[in-house]
């Protein structure tokens, strides 16, 4: 979510009073923010919102009770949910994390460097929802990382969980693809088959399979790969392909 909004109201949620105050503490310092409120536990969190909206929340994940997980799923039935920044000292939850759609994650302790791009996110002056410089949370080797996602060539489904494809590897991360189908359409991904999402500019060529089905070649060199074209998607894809080449021409 971008705020369009100048001069921020937003709700940091901490159960550790220290770690509460040094954030509340940077959101004050930033002139950005117009006021900070807090709550020490989720349900508090909870009434704050349910009786005066903001226009971010900045929220510990493991708290007694609800956790901030559990809170960031209840806020995403509101009409108009407020942006959401995870603020913790595990990196384990990144990948759930994404998955609702958190504008940032950010571990403690918070430098006001990485707070300030939290912010960057939120405010105008951010990059629009859907950019390409969005980057994704995976976790490798217990290890999370940031893919972005111009870096993503194409995405293949396995059952409730979706693998990204770039030229440097493949990560998997828990989101449904039909998710990914309908965030990614503005970034130019395009589902080709029920199993496959393709970034359609990483596309160079669509070909008849020797056993009369169609796919599309992605990428290139070493990296390249060739993705299957159900007959429902063909027609469409053909069509978008076409509109592609005359833009590039004009």
């Amino acid at each position: 979510m971008t705020v369009a909004a100048v001069g921020l109201t937003v709700l940091a949620v901490d159960d550790e009073p220290p770690a509460l105050d040094e954030l509340a503490y940077l959101l004050r310092a930033d002139p950005r923010v117009a006021e900070v409120r807090t709550a020490g536990d989720a349900m508090t969190a909870l009434q704050e919102l349910e009786a005066t909206p903001v226009d971010a929340v900045f929220l510990d994940i493991r708290m007694p009770g609800l956790s901030g997980l559990d809170l960031a799923r209840v806020l995403a039935r509101f009409a108009q949910p407020p942006a959401i920044v995870f603020v913790t000292a595990h990196e384990g939850a990144a990948v759930d994390a994404f998955a609702l759609r958190a504008v940032d994650y950010l571990l403690k302790p918070v430098r006001s460097d990485r707070l300030s791009d939290a912010l960057d996110r939120i405010t105008p002056a951010a990059p629009p929802a859907g950019h390409d410089d969005e980057t994704i949370p995976v976790e490798l080797g217990g290890v999370t990382r940031f893919v972005t996602i111009a870096d993503v060539l194409f995405v293949e489904a396995q059952g409730d969980y979706a693998r990204l494809h770039t030229a440097e590897g493949s990560h998997l991360v828990r989101i449904a693809m039909a998710t990914l189908e309908q965030r990614w359409a503005a970034r130019g991904f395009v589902r080709v088959h029920r199993s496959f999402l393709v970034a359609a500019a990483h596309i160079t060529e669509l070909r008849v399979e020797p056993g009369g089905g169609n796919a599309v070649c992605i990428g290139s060199g070493p990296h390249a790969a060739t993705i299957p074209v159900s007959r429902r998607h063909t027609r469409e894809l053909k069509d978008r392909l076409v509109r592609r080449a005359r833009e590039s021409r004009a």
